[in-house]
């Protein structure tokens, strides 16, 4: 039996996994590697180290498999500026989709260039996260870097470029870079004037499950496999974790409850958000989507345990959220390293507020759970009032491993949440992407059809929605109370 491979370049490491045409799991290897915090605020990683552990973690998935591997496709993090010279060498680390360096750059796009321009160029504003304002920041604070670029790229595209040697990205990932038009599926003239770069610098355009090319001979020696093997270019790691638990209809949606967390809605038209500027982008079934980002999800639960409370256990975090009195108004803000969606504000900090001699460890617990999830509601929220009818929603990402906060947004956005039983997001979106690529399914929504099955399901609990009704409305208050005080703090 053919088997796929998928591969998710995260924040935090690279997740491989080998899957059968079924998409049962055969085997699942990660790699980990660390972010390089240069200042406060700024985030980057070495893309060499990527393709080294990628490398690492191949050798042993496919060990026993060589004989039958039959294509390999990619998911990875969105708008890391990846920039090569014209050896191909690595001019400098790549500027993920975290760092916030970029507020000069964006305030001039969205100033300067204006929100209505940029609108009509490629349907967004722009974002500190974003490619493009990393281009900018590049050419006016490294002008020797700038002068030497001969290939600009996205994370997941190094991958595709070093295994492939073809120079190729997707609309899904592109769609992100503030220099693509997603409606037109091509490179935006204007933006490549702006930036004073060259589409001879960019890749070929593709769709996500595209094949575009074999694994390199180098490679597949290395790997001890002699067949060739399809490389399918992949997508943006939000997209094709929309795949891996079956978001692909008009209207369906998904939350990634990761570093990051991520509302993603589908649809068969590209809808403009004029209001709150929240992404609207190419999915990676060919169709369009629209997606709110926050900067601090999951990694605001990790901070709180590891960093503060230096404990790993996350079992016994969730049993003591539990416990916590549910009508305690005690208020946390997520925005740790400034925000996205909806707020767009990267001089954001996190706040705790409410503080009383009363409040245990349990009840801070809680709150900071509650501060994610209501960020969340506050994105999700503002998406049906676009007109979008959200029945349903599939979580996806590590936070989604808890039953317990599975239940809490269930009860906080009042919607039906359910779970996927094989919750391997972006991998197995990837897997997918592999096997449409090879033929092995007609198109996307049949593989899902065939793959994606739910499992959990979550009702809202009608005993609890109008304790989080009230709470949630004190917590709208708190932003905006104190938004002109951020700017005076360093």
């Amino acid at each position: 039996m053919h088997t796929y491979i998928g591969v998710d370049l995260g924040t935090s490491g690279v997740k491989l996994i080998l899957v059968n045409k079924n998409g049962r799991i055969i085997r699942t290897v990660t790699r980990n590697y660390d972010l390089i915090i240069v200042k406060p605020s700024w985030s980057e990683q070495d893309p060499n180290i990527w393709y080294k552990q990628t490398i690492d973690g191949l050798k042993e998935l496919v060990h026993g498999y060589e004989r039958q591997i039959k294509g390999i496709s990619f998911s990875g993090q969105m708008h890391g500026l990846v920039l090569l010279d014209e050896f191909d060498n690595v001019l400098r680390n790549a500027i993920l989709w975290n760092d916030q360096r970029t507020v000069e750059q964006v305030a001039y796009l969205n100033e300067v260039i204006s929100i209505e321009s940029l609108l009509e160029y490629t349907g967004n504003i722009a974002l500190t996260g974003l490619t493009a304002p990393k281009i900018l920041w590049v050419k006016e604070n490294e002008p020797e870097v700038f002068k030497r670029i001969k290939k600009i790229m996205l994370p997941k595209d190094y991958l595709v470029y070093k295994l492939s040697g073809v120079f190729a990205s997707d609309v899904s990932d592109l769609s992100g870079t503030l220099y693509f038009n997603p409606l037109t599926k091509t490179y935006s003239k204007e933006m490549l004037e702006i930036l004073h770069i060259d589409v001879s610098m960019l890749p070929s355009i593709h769709e996500s499950y595209e094949r575009i090319g074999l694994l390199k001979t180098d490679i597949l020696n290395n790997l001890n496999i002699e067949a060739d093997i399809s490389v399918i270019v992949g997508g943006g790691d939000q997209a094709v974790g929309a795949i891996g638990v079956g978001v692909i209809q008009d209207g369906e949606c998904s939350i990634s409850l990761g570093t990051s967390g991520v509302i993603f809605v589908a649809s068969d038209k590209f809808v403009r958000d004029e209001i709150s500027y929240f992404q609207s982008y190419s999915h990676a079934n060919g169709a369009y989507h629209i997606m709110a980002v926050m900067l601090n999800a999951a990694s605001s639960i990790k901070w709180w345990n590891e960093s503060i409370l230096e404990t790993y256990n996350y079992e016994d975090y969730y049993l003591r959220v539990a416990s916590a009195n549910k009508k305690e108004n005690l208020l946390f803000l997520p925005y740790l390293t400034g925000e996205r969606a909806p707020i767009n504000d990267p001089y954001a900090k996190g706040v705790l507020y409410g503080l009383g001699v009363h409040h245990q460890k349990n009840d801070i617990d809680r709150a900071i759970l509650e501060g994610v999830t209501f960020a969340i509601k506050d994105s999700f929220e503002l998406i049906k009032k676009l007109g979008i009818s959200i029945k349903q929603v599939r979580l996806t990402g590590g936070g989604a491993k808890s039953d317990y906060w599975a239940q809490l947004i269930a009860d906080i956005l009042e919607v039906k949440v359910v779970k996927i039983t094989v919750e391997e997001g972006p991998a197995l979106g990837a897997a997918i992407l592999a096997m449409v690529g090879c033929r092995e399914y007609e198109n996307i929504q049949k593989a899902c059809e065939s793959i994606v099955q739910v499992g959990k399901v979550f009702i809202p609990n009608l005993e609890v929605i109008e304790i989080y009704k009230d709470k949630y409305l004190e917590y709208t208050k708190l932003y905006p109370a104190l938004k002109n005080l951020y700017k005076i703090i360093p």
